[in-house]
């Protein structure tokens, strides 16, 4: 079943639209453009689609509280027609993601502003993750880095075995994260995936967060990932102030972004060029922060 046969079937209304597939190094989701104002969002696997009924019952709650644009749910529809997974339409949102073309890296993109990237990215996890949490599922991404210790070390080996990655430095890194003191407060609303990939930007600057895929609550550190996947030292005290986070989180976080860089160069390096570029500015980005601690 075509993606024009799936909306003309749920949404008769919207028929007539024209349909055109949005380019992006996302994996999880694939997004086409309904007509000027409108973009369809259908999950590719199971565990994406898993995590749907999250996103469409939280993110209308939360979008009035967040100082940045975020998808604007329109309609949703269940799985019919041929195809297994339950889908959704949301508002378009005009801007290029932070992962793609010229813009990859934001620093070198034609006007941009990657300081005010980094305020405006540390407001957001600010106000998000001060929001009330009643009923909030947990996300898969709140719990403590320290449990992906096996995984982490096993990627520093392989990707040392070929000279990707320093296993010294890598490893020194790492450690420091597993040792920081863990969070101990309430579970708050983390992003959970504040790739380049989900934040798109209009003439330079940040304009919107896109894929709440794993929203949900539990340790904040993870949403610190834009310090090391995005900023560069220049900005990432702009954003680490404006998240207005203690030392210990910062530091989980910045073990964070090494384990996703880590899994990033990993698993796309030979398939996924934007995601393993991105996975390499984390890896690089993370060893040099804390080799300047």
């Amino acid at each position: 079943m075509s993606v024009r046969c799936l909306v003309a079937n749920r949404f008769p209304q919207w028929a007539h639209l024209p349909l055109i597939r949005v380019p992006s190094a996302g994996t999880d989701n694939a997004m086409y453009r309904l007509g000027a104002d409108l973009v369809v969002r259908l999950p590719r696997m199971a565990a994406s689609a898993a995590r749907i009924g999250i996103e469409q019952k939280w993110l209308p709650r939360l979008a009035p509280y967040l100082p940045v644009a975020v998808p604007e749910l329109v309609a949703t529809a269940a799985p019919a027609d041929g195809f297994p997974y339950p889908w959704s339409v949301y508002r378009w949102l005009d801007g290029a993601d932070l992962a793609a073309g010229p813009g990859a890296d934001l620093a070198a993109g034609p006007g941009a502003d990657l300081a005010d990237a980094a305020v405006r990215l540390g407001r957001f996890v600010a106000v998000l993750r001060r929001l009330g949490t009643a009923g909030a599922p947990p996300s898969s991404r709140g719990g403590p880095v320290g449990a992906h210790d096996a995984q982490v070390r096993a990627r520093i080996a392989a990707l040392a075995a070929d000279g990707t990655v320093d296993a010294g430095a890598a490893t020194a890194t790492w450690r420091t994260a597993c040792a920081a003191a863990p969070w101990t407060g309430a579970p708050v609303w983390l992003h959970g995936d504040l790739h380049p990939a989900n934040l798109l930007a209009r003439g330079g600057r940040l304009a919107a967060v896109i894929d709440f895929g794993v929203l949900g609550t539990g340790d904040p550190a993870c949403d610190m990932l834009p310090a090391w996947t995005l900023l560069t030292a220049a900005s990432r005290e702009l954003f680490r102030a404006a998240a207005d986070v203690d030392d210990a989180t910062w530091l989980r976080g910045r073990g964070w972004g090494l384990h996703l860089g880590l899994g990033a160069v990993h698993v796309y390096r030979r398939t996924n060029p934007v995601l393993a570029a991105t996975g390499r500015h984390a890896i690089v980005e993370a060893v040099a922060d804390h080799a300047g601690a």
